[in-house]
């Protein structure tokens, strides 16, 4: 297969992995990836996963990546809070939640933080779609709901003000009933407690 084959038939990925490509040569000589980086046509993400080279990103593009390189993930945590206006922060790195192990991976085209929620948790995220594709992302209740579970020390009005949620925009973005629903299946008095307190403390803020 040449190069010029190859992108015609992939030009709908975002990101594509070796086996995205044996579907469609299944004897495809995988030293051709690596004659293909040395010639600048492709760009290796991580060990398997590529893009073309000169493939324009934006922020819902890495999410999508963020997903692929590393399932099953969903965005969340910090990068979350920020998507949706929660913290002032620019958020260096896509962080997500996924229920295999912690890994940080640094590519060519940004770093991609993975953290470790039990398998049961993993739930309350949404399928944003974008130019007929899509990424998976917590809902603003989940992401500061994970935020908390892995984040012990956030339990007192010092820690909570560290936080800098804009309160404005955390009534308008934030369904309380639903977060405390979402709460109730994580199973945890001391993350229970602490989420209320926080609550509290949002509403004086």
């Amino acid at each position: 297969m040449q190069y010029i084959e190859l992108k015609e038939k992939l030009k709908e990925f975002t990101i594509f992995s070796l086996n995205d490509i044996k579907k469609i040569e299944g004897n495809f000589y995988r030293r051709r990836l690596n004659e293909w980086q040395d010639k600048g046509y492709i760009v290796k993400v991580i060990k398997g996963w590529y893009i073309f080279s000169g493939f324009k990103l934006n922020e819902n593009i890495l999410f999508e990546i963020a997903n692929n390189i590393y399932s099953p993930s969903y965005i969340s945590f910090e990068m979350a809070l920020s998507y949706y206006g929660l913290i002032p922060e620019t958020i260096y790195a896509i962080t997500s939640a996924s229920s295999r192990r912690t890994y940080n991976f640094k590519t060519p085209i940004g770093g991609f933080i993975y953290k470790t929620i039990r398998p049961k948790l993993f739930f309350g995220y949404e399928i944003m779609p974008y130019n007929n594709k899509n990424f998976k992302i917590a809902s603003c209740e989940k992401a500061l709901l994970d935020y908390f579970y892995l984040n012990h020390a956030l339990k007192d009005k010092d820690s909570f003000d560290s936080l800098r949620i804009n309160k404005d925009n955390f009534y308008k973005v934030v369904n309380e009933e639903r977060m405390l629903e979402y709460l109730e299946k994580f199973k945890q008095k001391s993350l229970t407690k602490r989420i209320k307190s926080f609550l509290g403390f949002m509403k004086n803020a």
